[in-house]
């Protein structure tokens, strides 16, 4: 990794959540710039949401994001680290759209009904179902979708504070009945996200998720995948 690629991965590094950046610490070297690069598109499009004062700013911002996924790298502006840090995806960033039209989901108006809540969760899936590919291990694209599914629908039903959403939210975890799939090695850090979101919701506690304990289940997951 060049002097430039370390600095622009140490400060979008920087804008994770802490579980975010627990999980990348088990992304092999080689997947590490992808497994970012998602990550943190992910968190700034949860700050575009959390930051902008109606639905249309929010989705004036969001549609910026979908225009230039939806183009090839070549077409992107520089000067932003976090499209220089996506270039890594060497051009099969288009899956990334439907990470944008899953955030889209929770612009409208309270109550959200379930199957926008679903959806966003299924354009985090499908982000991680791409980055599978963009890592060499395009067989493991539908484990990695179950899995990011799981942590997506955990990881709302923790945060949403309307009764109603979380309910929802709730139920679509309850239909995960399943043991989840086991994860390759540059696919960890998924796994990580869903094992420590899992848990938070459980204990329902935001805390739960950077205990000690919580670094334990990491370092489980990370090793063994599940």
């Amino acid at each position: 990794m060049t002097s430039a690629s370390s600095f622009i991965a140490q400060g979008l590094t920087e804008t994770l959540p802490p579980i975010a950046r627990l999980a990348l610490a088990y992304a092999p070297a080689p997947a590490r710039m992808p497994t970012l690069a998602l990550l943190a598109l992910d968190a700034r499009l949860a700050g575009l949401l959390r930051h902008s004062r109606e639905p249309m700013l929010a989705q004036l911002r969001l549609a910026w994001w979908r225009e230039t996924l939806g183009q090839d790298a070549a077409a992107w502006p520089e000067g932003e680290p976090l499209l220089a840090a996506l270039r890594s995806w060497s051009n099969a960033h288009a899956p990334l759209v439907a990470l944008v039209d899953g955030w889209e989901m929770l612009t409208g108006t309270a109550s959200l009904p379930a199957d926008a809540l679903a959806g966003m969760a299924e354009g985090r899936a499908a982000a991680f179902a791409g980055l599978a590919g963009v890592l060499g291990c395009p067989a493991q694209a539908e484990a990695a979708r179950t899995v990011a599914r799981r942590w997506a629908r955990a990881d709302l039903a923790m945060r949403l504070g309307h009764p109603q959403e979380r309910e929802a939210a709730m139920a679509l975890c309850r239909s995960e009945m399943a043991r989840p799939p086991r994860l390759p090695r540059p696919l960890r850090p998924v796994a990580v996200l869903s094992a420590l979101a899992t848990r938070r919701l459980e204990k329902g506690d935001e805390a739960a998720a950077t205990s000690p304990a919580a670094v334990l289940t990491a370092l489980r997951v990370g090793l063994i995948g599940r």
